[in-house]
């Protein structure tokens, strides 16, 4: 493990003073037309530029005074980095949203007018890929797969700027991922997805991961709806084997879970002792704002973020300031990262 001197300064600007990272997530694109469409009972298209750029700014200006740094993406997110408090880091997504369909494998693409030295210019501390990804596809596709992360990693490394790196599972087969039988599957999908993309080729400095169990499929939790998958102690034991597959500082992502769901499965993480570094939270937080904007406008959206979305970030930060621990400690604790000057540092 080791980190350069710009990666350690971009890392400090997206933490809090603990050296967590309490990051919101507001890049989503394709599924967020398609949301504020649904309640407003219109087609997807019909959801213009300036719609998605309020949406976004809104969520922004609300609720990054509660967070240490916000996601985001530069087709529709701009506005929304000039909006947010100026203490708080920003990420910027370089993929395409959603992934090529026209083959199997949900192949990843990057956004056409974009490059890393791009969004540093426009303002990013970090720069964020999402892929789909199981280790247990055809190997032509993740060997497609491993060398796209391979040059991501390459080009943030040339601009001395921290890759965010979050790999989403799916069933090659095409099987529902919130069935009993992916819940069964999952905690290996992710253990063996963070183990892969530790390698150093990949040039990854902090691992955006998935819960490794699904909290509705197990017994015992305040989340479960009576199918069993594992029990308390075998989801207990699927985060501390997940978490010791890797070195890297990782953080964990709510994948569109609700709010409550989130906050139990991270109090499950820290009951398992697991070291995770903070979160990258986005629809857990603000999702039931969008039948809100899609009605009422705007100003209805900032209310409602006002109340319900700040008492969502505020809860979720009581969560990991119980349970979360400094990305620093990856590199030998505090004490080392304060006397870092401009050679590396290396644990």
């Amino acid at each position: 493990m080791k980190i350069s001197e710009g990666k350690l300064k971009s890392l400090k600007a997206l933490s809090d003073s603990r050296g967590v990272i309490r990051a919101a997530a507001m890049d989503q694109r394709g599924s967020l037309k398609k949301s504020i469409a649904k309640y407003r009972g219109v087609d997807p298209k019909e959801i213009t530029q300036t719609m998605m750029e309020e949406f976004k700014v809104a969520v922004s200006k609300v609720l990054t005074p509660h967070a240490s740094a916000i996601l985001l993406d530069p087709e529709y997110g701009l506005p929304a980095l000039k909006a947010r408090d100026k203490h708080a880091g920003v990420l910027l997504a370089y993929e395409s949203s959603g992934y090529d369909n026209t083959q199997p494998g949900r192949l990843p693409d990057l956004l056409e007018d974009e490059s890393v030295w791009r969004l540093k210019q426009a303002g990013a501390d970090a720069i964020k890929i999402l892929i789909y990804y199981t280790p247990f596809d055809d190997k032509r596709v993740n060997n497609n797969k491993h060398a796209f992360i391979e040059r991501i990693g390459s080009e943030c490394a040339d601009q001395d700027i921290p890759f965010f790196f979050e790999f989403v599972g799916y069933d090659p087969a095409g099987g529902d991922v919130d069935s009993l039988e992916y819940a069964k599957k999952k905690p290996e999908i992710v253990a063996k997805s963070m183990q892969e993309f530790s390698k150093p080729q990949y040039q990854v400095d902090v691992l955006k991961v998935e819960i490794p169990v699904n909290m509705k499929f197990t017994e015992g939790a305040k989340s479960f709806k009576g199918e069993k998958a594992y029990s308390k102690k075998e989801a207990l034991d699927f985060y501390v084997a997940t978490a010791k597959v890797t070195a890297k500082p990782f953080i964990y992502l709510s994948a569109g879970v609700d709010d409550d769901e989130f906050r139990e499965s991270l109090e499950l993480a820290a009951e398992a002792g697991v070291a995770y570094n903070g979160v990258l939270c986005g629809r857990a937080t603000w999702k039931e704002g969008i039948p809100v904007y899609a009605k009422q406008g705007v100003k209805a959206l900032e209310e409602w973020l006002q109340d319900r979305g700040v008492k969502n970030i505020q809860a979720l930060n009581a969560v990991l300031e119980k349970g979360a621990k400094p990305w620093y400690d990856v590199y030998g604790g505090e004490s080392r990262i304060q006397s870092f000057s401009k050679q590396l540092v290396t644990a």
